[in-house]
């Protein structure tokens, strides 16, 4: 049904459909349609309001995801996994990543899921307009997941990271929640890459990500 309502435009704007015509499109009748479609509101899925003595019918953000997971599951078994190069220049932070990755709740996260500890920092990249769109695929693939904490009265956000290959090194790119840059990305491996790579700001450094 989520696949029904996103086909007929409930993604980005209200559809109006009785049970009745849910049920003629999905081959079940109007009772099991209700039914369904009550379920999905429960789940709060779907968003349903009455107009008319028919219903308007809108997807939520939960629901997308949803269907974002079963495209991204679909697409695994299909065409294999997610691969793309970016290029970009090294620029220099907010300093923000040392004081991140040091904390424990990260640590031992990256550690588990990563297979090593992060040097307490991040080398940032800055991408122009066209890398930035073309590293858009990445939200729909499978990466790593760092959860958010708690820690000290304060809340950390959670991250997604995804292999790579900076510069031919292995890294992660880690793409935080809740993040402060629009056109900057960053990337973490077990020792600091501005050493082991030899890199000042302003110079050219080329990704190869694999999703998971």
């Amino acid at each position: 049904m989520l696949q029904l309502l996103a086909h007929a435009g409930a993604d980005h704007t209200p559809v109006v459909l009785t049970s009745r015509e849910l049920g003629e499109r999905l081959g079940v009748s109007q009772q099991a349609a209700s039914r369904y479609l009550l379920d999905l509101e429960r789940r709060e899925l779907v968003v349903r309001t009455l107009a008319n003595r028919r219903q308007r019918l809108h997807l939520t953000p939960p629901a997308m995801e949803l269907l974002r997971g079963e495209y991204r599951d679909y697409r695994r078994i299909f065409e294999g996994p997610g691969r793309t190069t970016i290029s970009g220049e090294v620029t220099s932070g907010l300093g923000e990543g040392r004081y991140y990755l040091s904390q424990p709740g990260y640590v031992v996260q990256f550690t588990e899921r990563l297979g090593y500890a992060p040097f307490p920092g991040t080398l940032n990249v800055r991408l122009r307009p066209s890398e930035a769109r073309r590293l858009a695929v990445v939200r729909d693939w499978n990466g790593v997941r760092v959860d958010g904490f708690e820690a000290g009265g304060r809340t950390f956000g959670g991250a997604t990271c995804y292999l790579a290959l900076l510069n031919g090194r292995r890294s992660h790119l880690i793409r935080p929640d809740r993040s402060h840059y629009q056109d900057v990305i960053e990337f973490v491996a077990p020792e600091r890459l501005r050493t082991r790579l030899h890199l000042k700001d302003g110079d050219p450094v080329k990704a190869n990500l694999e999703e998971r």
